[in-house]
């Protein structure tokens, strides 16, 4: 009896670590969200362990204070130059977003910067330097052990991904990367990666079948894979290896599929993407390149943002309605 209480409790213990592998992007591009409170009781309420945030908004950090969800949070893209150039400004940026909220806000994850890409943004030049400036005022915070520093890369930057043993950063991406993958190295901090099999799917509908998108695909494909997103986080961990990070973990910052507004996405669609993910995730078999790992991921997003710029789809990737009411039944 003893032996079974015990087994039953290491089972319970397992499930709970799995279930935490799982956070929620909260984005705020809309006027008719539900108050900051309200959404971190939502968070709560549905178990949720983590959330990312996009900027270190005072109010959403306010409404954390003691909810003891695991944050990820963003050093806002037009801020990296000045970061990068003045350690007086990243000293002032953990100052007033971090220390100010470490009593009683988890930080896990700082982000310097989203999807930045060297091919077209100028502020990639200053990312590595941001991000050895915010690490080096934590640092001098006292904070330096509890929070790691990192940046958000997607799958644009790869100039190669199939098959995924054959993801390689493109030519214009490979310098900055080796320095980003070096720092990375240096502090013992992830990846983090935006990994959206429907972008990938819409972007070659001929060669993706949407099974395949949305891990319903029966069997592995002609590279062994069962499902896109696998293949994707593969690609990307090949891509690492190259520049020096085959050592690195990823985090999944990102991945998500609209209900409505393009080819692919629906309600059906979107609800048997999530489903299939949190299970796949939680599952604990990691992917072919990587089995047995753990895939901590944030669902994009808690709820539609109707006010984001782009296409249409771009708008409909909540879990939730804006009166909190579930989209799918996750």
């Amino acid at each position: 009896m003893i032996f079974l209480f015990f087994l039953v409790l290491l089972i319970g213990l397992q499930t709970s670590v799995r279930a935490q592998t799982i956070g929620v992007c909260y984005g705020q591009v809309a006027d008719n969200l539900p108050p900051k409170d309200q959404v971190i009781k939502l968070f709560q309420t549905k178990n949720f362990g983590r959330m990312r945030i996009f900027n270190p908004d005072q109010a959403t950090l306010e409404a954390l204070r003691g909810s003891n969800i695991e944050l990820v949070i963003g050093v806002a893209n037009e801020d990296i130059k000045s970061i990068a150039n003045d350690i007086s400004s990243a000293n002032a940026w953990v100052q007033n977003n971090i220390l100010k909220f470490s009593q009683d806000v988890k930080f896990k994850y700082i982000a310097v910067g989203n999807e930045i890409d060297p091919a077209n943004n100028d502020q990639a030049q200053f990312v590595p330097l941001a991000m050895k400036n915010i690490d080096a005022a934590l640092a001098s915070a006292n904070l330096k052990s509890q929070i790691k520093v990192s940046t958000v890369i997607y799958m644009g930057l790869l100039g190669s991904s199939y098959p995924p043993s054959a993801g390689a950063f493109n030519e214009a991406s490979t310098s900055y990367m080796t320095q980003v993958v070096s720092f990375l190295v240096e502090s013992g901090a992830p990846v983090l990666a935006n990994v959206y099999p429907y972008f990938s799917y819409i972007g070659n509908m001929k060669d993706i079948s949407l099974d395949y998108a949305l891990f319903k695909q029966p069997g592995n494909n002609d590279a062994g894979y069962q499902n896109l997103f696998d293949a994707q986080l593969d690609a990307i961990y090949a891509a690492l290896a190259k520049v020096g990070g085959s050592n690195l973990n990823i985090v999944v910052s990102e991945s998500g599929w609209p209900s409505a507004g393009g080819d692919g996405a629906s309600i059906e669609n979107a609800g048997t993407f999530y489903t299939n993910l949190i299970a796949h995730v939680n599952g604990g078999k990691g992917t072919p390149a990587k089995p047995g790992q753990d895939i901590e991921t944030y669902l994009f997003a808690m709820f539609d943002e109707y006010q984001k710029p782009g296409a249409e789809t771009e708008k409909h990737f909540g879990l939730f309605h804006a009166d909190q009411s579930p989209k799918y039944p996750i």
